[in-house]
Protein backbone atom coordinates (compact mmCIF):
# COMPACT_ATOMS: atom_id res chain seq x y z
CA UNK A 1 0.00 0.00 0.00
CA UNK A 2 3.04 2.51 0.75
CA UNK A 3 4.29 1.42 -2.07
CA UNK A 4 1.33 2.59 -4.22
CA UNK A 5 1.25 5.68 -2.81
CA UNK A 6 4.67 6.37 -3.14
CA UNK A 7 3.70 5.67 -6.85
CA UNK A 8 1.07 8.35 -7.15
CA UNK A 9 3.50 10.81 -5.25
CA UNK A 10 5.63 10.52 -8.16
CA UNK A 11 3.10 10.36 -10.52
CA UNK A 12 1.73 13.79 -8.95
CA UNK A 13 5.01 15.65 -9.13
CA UNK A 14 5.99 14.40 -12.05
CA UNK A 15 2.61 15.48 -14.04
CA UNK A 16 3.29 19.01 -12.11
CA UNK A 17 6.96 19.43 -13.80
CA UNK A 18 5.56 18.35 -17.10
CA UNK A 19 3.48 21.12 -17.14
CA UNK A 20 6.08 23.79 -16.61
CA UNK A 21 8.36 21.82 -19.28
CA UNK A 22 5.91 21.90 -21.85
CA UNK A 23 5.96 25.39 -21.29
CA UNK A 24 9.32 25.89 -22.88
CA UNK A 25 10.57 26.40 -26.42
CA UNK A 26 13.46 23.70 -25.93
CA UNK A 27 11.82 20.25 -25.06
CA UNK A 28 10.41 19.31 -28.08
CA UNK A 29 12.96 20.83 -30.28
CA UNK A 30 15.92 19.00 -28.31
CA UNK A 31 13.73 15.59 -27.93
CA UNK A 32 13.24 15.83 -32.13
CA UNK A 33 17.01 17.09 -32.54
CA UNK A 34 17.83 13.78 -30.32
CA UNK A 35 15.70 11.68 -32.65
CA UNK A 36 17.34 13.16 -35.31
CA UNK A 37 20.58 11.97 -34.16
CA UNK A 38 19.58 8.53 -33.79
CA UNK A 39 17.89 7.97 -36.90
CA UNK A 40 21.17 9.72 -38.39
CA UNK A 41 23.26 6.59 -37.10
CA UNK A 42 20.41 4.06 -38.03
CA UNK A 43 20.66 5.19 -41.29
CA UNK A 44 24.39 4.91 -41.76
CA UNK A 45 24.22 1.84 -40.41
CA UNK A 46 21.71 0.63 -43.09
CA UNK A 47 23.47 1.99 -46.00
CA UNK A 48 26.85 0.17 -45.26
CA UNK A 49 25.88 -2.84 -44.01
CA UNK A 50 22.24 -3.78 -45.04
CA UNK A 51 21.34 -2.08 -47.95
CA UNK A 52 23.08 -3.51 -51.13
CA UNK A 53 23.91 -0.72 -54.20
CA UNK A 54 22.04 -2.84 -56.85
CA UNK A 55 18.96 -3.09 -55.39
CA UNK A 56 19.06 0.73 -55.07
CA UNK A 57 19.47 1.06 -58.51
CA UNK A 58 16.36 -0.42 -59.35
CA UNK A 59 14.88 1.85 -57.68
CA UNK A 60 14.17 4.93 -59.44
CA UNK A 61 13.14 7.68 -56.61
CA UNK A 62 16.03 7.12 -54.44
CA UNK A 63 18.83 9.24 -54.63
CA UNK A 64 22.06 7.88 -56.35
CA UNK A 65 24.90 10.75 -57.20
CA UNK A 66 28.63 10.88 -56.93
CA UNK A 67 29.95 11.67 -53.56
CA UNK A 68 30.42 15.64 -54.49
CA UNK A 69 26.71 15.46 -55.58
CA UNK A 70 25.56 14.22 -52.30
CA UNK A 71 27.66 16.93 -50.68
CA UNK A 72 26.03 19.87 -51.97
CA UNK A 73 22.83 18.73 -51.82
CA UNK A 74 23.43 17.95 -47.72
CA UNK A 75 25.47 21.21 -47.51
CA UNK A 76 22.40 23.01 -48.90
CA UNK A 77 19.67 21.09 -47.34
CA UNK A 78 21.54 22.14 -43.95
CA UNK A 79 21.89 25.87 -44.97
CA UNK A 80 18.95 26.36 -46.14
CA UNK A 81 17.03 24.78 -42.69
CA UNK A 82 19.31 26.78 -39.92
CA UNK A 83 18.20 29.68 -41.85
CA UNK A 84 15.00 29.16 -42.03
CA UNK A 85 14.75 27.70 -38.32
CA UNK A 86 16.41 31.75 -37.57
CA UNK A 87 13.33 33.12 -39.46
CA UNK A 88 10.77 31.22 -37.43
CA UNK A 89 12.54 32.06 -34.13
CA UNK A 90 12.29 35.78 -35.11
CA UNK A 91 8.84 35.39 -36.06
CA UNK A 92 7.76 33.65 -32.84
CA UNK A 93 9.55 36.21 -30.65
CA UNK A 94 7.73 38.96 -32.82
CA UNK A 95 4.24 37.66 -31.96
CA UNK A 96 5.12 36.75 -28.45
CA UNK A 97 5.95 40.58 -28.42
CA UNK A 98 2.86 41.94 -29.97
CA UNK A 99 0.88 39.32 -27.44
CA UNK A 100 2.60 40.45 -24.57
CA UNK A 101 2.01 44.40 -25.38
CA UNK A 102 -2.16 43.85 -26.75
CA UNK A 103 -3.11 40.71 -24.51
CA UNK A 104 -0.94 40.96 -21.37
CA UNK A 105 2.75 39.39 -20.41
CA UNK A 106 0.54 36.62 -18.57
CA UNK A 107 -0.46 35.18 -21.84
CA UNK A 108 2.79 34.33 -22.80
CA UNK A 109 2.41 30.89 -21.34
CA UNK A 110 -0.02 30.20 -23.62
CA UNK A 111 1.86 31.00 -26.64
CA UNK A 112 5.13 29.06 -25.49
CA UNK A 113 2.90 26.04 -24.57
CA UNK A 114 1.54 26.36 -28.36
CA UNK A 115 2.82 22.67 -29.55
CA UNK A 116 2.70 24.14 -33.04
CA UNK A 117 5.40 26.63 -32.92
CA UNK A 118 7.70 23.91 -31.20
CA UNK A 119 6.95 21.42 -33.87
CA UNK A 120 7.89 23.52 -36.45
CA UNK A 121 11.21 25.20 -34.44
CA UNK A 122 12.04 21.40 -33.94
CA UNK A 123 11.60 20.20 -37.30
CA UNK A 124 13.81 22.60 -38.81
CA UNK A 125 16.46 22.14 -36.17
CA UNK A 126 16.37 18.26 -36.70
CA UNK A 127 16.80 18.36 -40.48
CA UNK A 128 19.70 20.47 -39.75
CA UNK A 129 21.43 18.37 -37.25
CA UNK A 130 20.25 15.13 -39.71
CA UNK A 131 22.26 16.59 -42.58
CA UNK A 132 24.98 17.49 -41.05
CA UNK A 133 25.42 14.27 -39.73
CA UNK A 134 25.11 12.30 -42.70
CA UNK A 135 27.50 14.52 -44.73
CA UNK A 136 30.78 13.90 -42.30
CA UNK A 137 30.23 10.04 -43.64
CA UNK A 138 30.33 10.62 -47.25
CA UNK A 139 33.97 9.76 -48.23
CA UNK A 140 35.16 10.20 -51.57
CA UNK A 141 38.57 8.89 -52.28
CA UNK A 142 39.85 6.93 -55.17
CA UNK A 143 40.34 4.22 -53.09
CA UNK A 144 37.64 4.22 -50.85
CA UNK A 145 34.46 5.87 -51.54
CA UNK A 146 31.35 5.99 -50.16
CA UNK A 147 27.68 7.74 -50.25
CA UNK A 148 24.75 6.65 -48.09
CA UNK A 149 22.30 7.02 -50.71
CA UNK A 150 19.27 6.17 -48.43
CA UNK A 151 20.64 8.37 -45.93
CA UNK A 152 20.46 11.30 -48.39
CA UNK A 153 17.30 10.65 -49.84
CA UNK A 154 15.76 10.72 -46.25
CA UNK A 155 17.45 13.93 -45.96
CA UNK A 156 15.54 15.76 -49.35
CA UNK A 157 12.21 13.65 -47.81
CA UNK A 158 13.15 15.59 -44.93
CA UNK A 159 13.23 19.08 -46.62
CA UNK A 160 10.56 18.49 -48.53
CA UNK A 161 8.84 17.69 -45.75
CA UNK A 162 9.90 21.34 -44.42
CA UNK A 163 8.43 23.43 -46.72
CA UNK A 164 5.19 21.75 -45.70
CA UNK A 165 5.72 22.69 -42.41
CA UNK A 166 6.88 26.54 -43.04
CA UNK A 167 3.52 26.81 -44.95
CA UNK A 168 1.96 25.81 -41.56
CA UNK A 169 4.24 27.89 -39.43
CA UNK A 170 3.23 31.14 -41.95
CA UNK A 171 -0.68 30.58 -41.39
CA UNK A 172 -0.30 29.34 -37.63
CA UNK A 173 1.63 32.27 -36.44
CA UNK A 174 -0.93 35.19 -38.77
CA UNK A 175 -4.19 32.86 -37.09
CA UNK A 176 -2.36 32.80 -33.31
CA UNK A 177 -2.49 36.22 -32.52
CA UNK A 178 -5.94 36.96 -33.55
CA UNK A 179 -8.32 37.99 -30.74
CA UNK A 180 -10.71 36.00 -31.28
CA UNK A 181 -8.29 32.48 -31.33
CA UNK A 182 -6.65 33.80 -28.58
CA UNK A 183 -9.52 34.05 -26.28
CA UNK A 184 -10.85 30.81 -27.29
CA UNK A 185 -8.01 29.48 -26.41
CA UNK A 186 -7.96 31.09 -22.73
CA UNK A 187 -11.31 30.04 -22.11
CA UNK A 188 -10.56 26.13 -23.02
CA UNK A 189 -7.84 26.47 -20.65
CA UNK A 190 -10.03 28.11 -18.42
CA UNK A 191 -12.77 25.01 -18.21
CA UNK A 192 -9.81 22.19 -18.07
CA UNK A 193 -9.39 24.20 -14.90
CA UNK A 194 -12.66 24.29 -13.57
CA UNK A 195 -13.13 20.39 -14.52
CA UNK A 196 -10.46 19.77 -12.17
CA UNK A 197 -11.01 22.37 -9.49
CA UNK A 198 -14.43 21.37 -9.06
CA UNK A 199 -14.30 17.69 -9.17
CA UNK A 200 -17.76 15.83 -7.55
CA UNK A 201 -15.49 14.03 -4.77
CA UNK A 202 -12.23 13.95 -3.14
CA UNK A 203 -13.07 12.10 -0.10
CA UNK A 204 -16.17 11.86 1.88
CA UNK A 205 -18.81 15.04 1.82
CA UNK A 206 -21.28 15.55 4.20
CA UNK A 207 -24.46 17.75 2.12
CA UNK A 208 -24.66 20.26 4.84
CA UNK A 209 -21.84 22.03 5.37
CA UNK A 210 -20.69 24.79 8.29
CA UNK A 211 -19.11 27.98 6.75
CA UNK A 212 -15.76 28.00 6.71
CA UNK A 213 -14.65 30.37 9.48
CA UNK A 214 -17.38 28.45 11.61
CA UNK A 215 -16.10 25.59 14.10
CA UNK A 216 -17.56 22.24 12.55
CA UNK A 217 -18.48 20.19 15.81
CA UNK A 218 -16.31 17.10 14.80
CA UNK A 219 -13.35 18.97 15.72
CA UNK A 220 -11.83 17.62 18.95
CA UNK A 221 -11.94 20.22 21.81
CA UNK A 222 -8.54 20.77 22.55
CA UNK A 223 -8.43 21.53 18.77
CA UNK A 224 -6.79 25.16 19.13
CA UNK A 225 -4.27 24.03 21.94
CA UNK A 226 -2.93 21.29 20.24
CA UNK A 227 -1.77 22.38 16.50
CA UNK A 228 1.68 22.42 14.97
CA UNK A 229 2.11 24.69 11.80
CA UNK A 230 3.94 23.18 8.83
CA UNK A 231 5.94 26.07 7.43
CA UNK A 232 6.66 26.83 4.02
CA UNK A 233 10.51 25.76 2.73
CA UNK A 234 10.67 29.16 0.04
CA UNK A 235 8.58 32.09 -1.09
CA UNK A 236 6.51 31.85 -4.31
CA UNK A 237 3.34 31.42 -5.33
CA UNK A 238 1.36 28.00 -4.35
CA UNK A 239 0.87 26.37 -7.89
CA UNK A 240 -0.83 23.15 -7.20
CA UNK A 241 -1.79 20.85 -4.10
CA UNK A 242 -2.30 16.54 -4.31
CA UNK A 243 -5.88 16.94 -2.60
CA UNK A 244 -5.44 13.34 -2.37
CA UNK A 245 -2.07 13.26 -0.72
CA UNK A 246 -3.12 15.35 1.52
CA UNK A 247 -6.09 13.12 2.64
CA UNK A 248 -3.84 9.74 2.74
CA UNK A 249 -1.22 11.00 5.30
CA UNK A 250 -4.38 12.88 7.37
CA UNK A 251 -5.80 8.91 7.21
CA UNK A 252 -2.77 7.18 7.41
CA UNK A 253 -1.28 8.79 10.48
CA UNK A 254 -4.76 10.11 12.27
CA UNK A 255 -4.18 13.26 11.79
CA UNK A 256 -6.87 16.33 11.03
CA UNK A 257 -4.85 18.84 8.43
CA UNK A 258 -5.92 22.50 7.39
CA UNK A 259 -4.73 23.83 4.44
CA UNK A 260 -4.31 27.72 5.23
CA UNK A 261 -3.87 28.28 1.20
CA UNK A 262 -5.09 27.78 -2.02
CA UNK A 263 -3.45 27.90 -5.08
CA UNK A 264 -2.92 31.39 -6.67
CA UNK A 265 -1.57 32.60 -3.32
CA UNK A 266 1.50 34.40 -2.71
CA UNK A 267 3.63 32.51 0.07
CA UNK A 268 6.21 33.35 2.50
CA UNK A 269 9.14 31.63 3.72
CA UNK A 270 8.47 30.33 7.13
CA UNK A 271 4.65 31.22 7.05
CA UNK A 272 2.07 28.04 7.98
CA UNK A 273 0.88 26.32 5.00
CA UNK A 274 -0.56 23.82 6.80
CA UNK A 275 -1.72 23.53 10.50
CA UNK A 276 -1.76 19.65 12.05
CA UNK A 277 -3.34 18.26 14.94
CA UNK A 278 -2.64 17.17 17.03
CA UNK A 279 0.53 18.47 17.03
CA UNK A 280 2.33 16.46 19.43
CA UNK A 281 2.30 13.93 16.42
CA UNK A 282 3.94 15.65 13.94
CA UNK A 283 7.70 14.85 13.47
CA UNK A 284 10.41 15.18 10.24
CA UNK A 285 8.83 12.72 8.27
CA UNK A 286 5.32 14.04 8.41
CA UNK A 287 6.66 17.58 7.73
CA UNK A 288 8.57 16.03 4.55
CA UNK A 289 5.21 14.27 3.44
CA UNK A 290 3.06 17.30 3.87
CA UNK A 291 5.25 20.20 2.17
CA UNK A 292 5.76 17.55 -0.81
CA UNK A 293 1.99 17.71 -1.87
CA UNK A 294 2.43 21.38 -2.13
CA UNK A 295 4.27 22.75 -5.09
CA UNK A 296 5.27 25.97 -4.76
CA UNK A 297 6.42 28.33 -7.61
CA UNK A 298 7.58 31.58 -8.91
CA UNK A 299 4.54 32.45 -10.90
CA UNK A 300 1.01 31.38 -11.13
CA UNK A 301 -0.29 28.81 -13.44
CA UNK A 302 -3.66 28.02 -13.92
CA UNK A 303 -3.02 24.38 -12.97
CA UNK A 304 -5.63 24.14 -9.89
CA UNK A 305 -5.63 28.30 -9.91
CA UNK A 306 -9.46 28.89 -11.25
CA UNK A 307 -9.35 32.70 -11.26
CA UNK A 308 -5.90 32.76 -12.45
CA UNK A 309 -7.28 31.64 -16.16
CA UNK A 310 -10.59 33.78 -15.29
CA UNK A 311 -7.75 36.53 -14.69
CA UNK A 312 -6.07 36.15 -18.61
CA UNK A 313 -9.55 37.14 -19.81
CA UNK A 314 -10.47 39.66 -17.69
CA UNK A 315 -7.15 41.50 -18.58
CA UNK A 316 -7.60 41.07 -22.30
CA UNK A 317 -11.20 42.61 -21.81
CA UNK A 318 -9.89 45.85 -19.45
CA UNK A 319 -6.89 46.33 -22.00
CA UNK A 320 -9.12 46.43 -25.36
CA UNK A 321 -11.27 48.87 -22.47
CA UNK A 322 -8.37 51.17 -22.00
CA UNK A 323 -8.59 54.48 -24.16
CA UNK A 324 -5.52 54.09 -26.11
CA UNK A 325 -7.14 50.64 -27.18
CA UNK A 326 -11.23 51.16 -27.23
CA UNK A 327 -12.19 47.80 -28.89
CA UNK A 328 -15.60 46.85 -26.89
CA UNK A 329 -15.59 43.96 -28.90
CA UNK A 330 -13.03 42.29 -27.50
CA UNK A 331 -14.24 42.67 -24.41
CA UNK A 332 -17.32 41.68 -25.18
CA UNK A 333 -16.15 38.48 -26.69
CA UNK A 334 -14.14 37.72 -23.33
CA UNK A 335 -17.27 38.60 -21.45
CA UNK A 336 -19.14 35.47 -23.12
CA UNK A 337 -16.34 33.11 -22.61
CA UNK A 338 -16.68 34.04 -18.78
CA UNK A 339 -20.67 33.39 -18.68
CA UNK A 340 -19.75 30.08 -20.21
CA UNK A 341 -17.21 29.05 -17.21
CA UNK A 342 -19.40 30.65 -14.71
CA UNK A 343 -22.57 28.82 -16.24
CA UNK A 344 -20.67 25.89 -15.93
CA UNK A 345 -19.76 26.35 -12.44
CA UNK A 346 -22.89 27.29 -11.42
CA UNK A 347 -24.15 24.08 -12.31
CA UNK A 348 -21.99 22.43 -10.52
CA UNK A 349 -21.74 21.50 -6.73
CA UNK A 350 -19.04 24.03 -5.09
CA UNK A 351 -16.11 21.51 -3.31
CA UNK A 352 -16.74 20.73 0.64
CA UNK A 353 -13.93 22.68 2.65
CA UNK A 354 -14.25 19.72 5.09
CA UNK A 355 -13.33 16.11 3.68
CA UNK A 356 -14.40 12.87 5.67
CA UNK A 357 -12.36 9.49 5.53
CA UNK A 358 -14.65 6.32 4.54
CA UNK A 359 -15.96 5.92 8.88
CA UNK A 360 -16.91 9.87 8.47
CA UNK A 361 -14.31 10.92 10.67
CA UNK A 362 -13.00 14.46 9.68
CA UNK A 363 -9.59 14.81 8.46
CA UNK A 364 -8.37 17.86 6.02
CA UNK A 365 -9.92 21.12 6.09
CA UNK A 366 -9.58 22.88 2.99
CA UNK A 367 -10.86 26.41 1.98
CA UNK A 368 -12.38 26.16 -1.27
CA UNK A 369 -12.63 29.29 -3.90
CA UNK A 370 -16.94 29.76 -4.20
CA UNK A 371 -19.07 30.85 -6.87
CA UNK A 372 -18.50 33.99 -5.25
CA UNK A 373 -15.09 34.65 -5.54
CA UNK A 374 -14.99 33.64 -9.08
CA UNK A 375 -18.18 35.75 -10.27
CA UNK A 376 -16.36 38.75 -8.42
CA UNK A 377 -12.83 37.88 -10.49
CA UNK A 378 -14.98 38.19 -13.53
CA UNK A 379 -17.10 41.16 -13.56
CA UNK A 380 -15.84 43.52 -10.91
CA UNK A 381 -12.82 45.03 -13.00
CA UNK A 382 -14.47 44.41 -16.30
CA UNK A 383 -17.57 46.56 -14.95
CA UNK A 384 -14.86 48.98 -13.57
CA UNK A 385 -13.51 50.06 -16.60
CA UNK A 386 -16.45 49.67 -18.98
CA UNK A 387 -18.83 51.55 -17.13
CA UNK A 388 -18.63 54.04 -20.37
CA UNK A 389 -19.38 51.66 -22.83
CA UNK A 390 -23.11 50.60 -23.30
CA UNK A 391 -22.25 47.44 -25.28
CA UNK A 392 -20.35 46.31 -22.47
CA UNK A 393 -23.35 47.56 -19.82
CA UNK A 394 -25.43 45.47 -21.45
CA UNK A 395 -23.66 42.38 -22.08
CA UNK A 396 -22.43 41.97 -18.70
CA UNK A 397 -25.89 42.13 -17.53
CA UNK A 398 -26.99 39.64 -20.41
CA UNK A 399 -24.20 37.56 -18.92
CA UNK A 400 -25.43 37.34 -15.96
CA UNK A 401 -29.41 36.80 -16.82
CA UNK A 402 -27.30 33.37 -18.56
CA UNK A 403 -25.75 32.50 -15.48
CA UNK A 404 -28.66 33.04 -13.49
CA UNK A 405 -30.71 31.01 -15.47
CA UNK A 406 -28.22 27.75 -14.81
CA UNK A 407 -28.11 28.56 -11.27
CA UNK A 408 -29.82 26.85 -8.45
CA UNK A 409 -28.57 27.94 -5.16
CA UNK A 410 -29.75 30.97 -3.12
CA UNK A 411 -26.54 31.77 -1.74
CA UNK A 412 -25.09 31.94 -5.58
CA UNK A 413 -28.25 34.53 -6.50
CA UNK A 414 -27.42 36.60 -4.18
CA UNK A 415 -24.02 37.45 -5.49
CA UNK A 416 -25.33 37.62 -8.86
CA UNK A 417 -28.00 40.02 -7.99
CA UNK A 418 -25.22 42.08 -6.17
CA UNK A 419 -23.68 42.32 -9.23
CA UNK A 420 -26.17 43.23 -11.16
CA UNK A 421 -27.12 46.20 -8.60
CA UNK A 422 -23.75 47.31 -9.09
CA UNK A 423 -23.88 47.12 -13.06
CA UNK A 424 -27.28 49.20 -12.78
CA UNK A 425 -25.62 52.27 -10.23
CA UNK A 426 -22.70 52.57 -12.41
CA UNK A 427 -24.82 53.09 -15.62
CA UNK A 428 -27.24 55.21 -13.81
CA UNK A 429 -23.91 57.68 -12.66
CA UNK A 430 -22.54 56.88 -16.33
CA UNK A 431 -24.59 57.31 -18.93
CA UNK A 432 -25.99 60.49 -20.43
CA UNK A 433 -28.53 58.91 -22.72
CA UNK A 434 -31.75 58.30 -21.47
CA UNK A 435 -32.89 55.62 -23.82
CA UNK A 436 -29.37 54.03 -23.27
CA UNK A 437 -30.29 53.49 -19.50
CA UNK A 438 -33.76 52.56 -20.00
CA UNK A 439 -31.72 49.60 -22.32
CA UNK A 440 -30.07 48.74 -19.34
CA UNK A 441 -32.95 48.84 -17.01
CA UNK A 442 -34.65 46.78 -19.04
CA UNK A 443 -31.98 43.68 -18.90
CA UNK A 444 -31.87 44.48 -15.22
CA UNK A 445 -35.85 43.66 -14.59
CA UNK A 446 -35.24 40.72 -17.24
CA UNK A 447 -32.97 39.61 -14.67
CA UNK A 448 -34.23 40.12 -11.27
CA UNK A 449 -37.52 38.40 -13.12
CA UNK A 450 -35.09 35.22 -13.38
CA UNK A 451 -33.53 35.67 -9.71
CA UNK A 452 -36.72 35.69 -8.55
CA UNK A 453 -38.32 32.43 -10.32
CA UNK A 454 -40.77 34.79 -12.37
CA UNK A 455 -39.02 34.73 -15.75
CA UNK A 456 -37.16 32.72 -18.60
CA UNK A 457 -33.38 33.78 -19.80
CA UNK A 458 -33.47 36.17 -23.44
Amino acid sequence: MSFLKNIKSVFWFVKAIWYTVSASFWFLPALMVSSSILLSFIMIYLDANVIKVSWIESLGWIYENKPEGARALLSTVAGSMITVAGVVFSITIVALTLASTQYGPRLLGNFMRDKGNQVVLGTFIATFTYCLLILRTIRGGEDSSFVPHLSVTVGVVFAILSISVLIYFIHHAATSIQASNVISGVSRNLQRTIDFTFPERIGQAKTELPDWWNTPSELPVDYEDDLYSVTSPKSGYLRVIDNAGVLDIAIEKDLILRIENHPGNFIVKGSPIVTVWPGSKVDDEIQNNISSTLLIGNKRTSEQDTEFAIDQLVEIAVRALSPGINDPFTAIMCIDNLSVALSRVAGRSTPSAYRYDKNNNLRVLAKPKTFDDLLNSAFNQIRQYGRNSVSVTIRLLESLIVIASNTSRDKDKQAIGQHAEMIKRSSDESLPEQLDREDVDLRYMQLIAILDGKGQSV
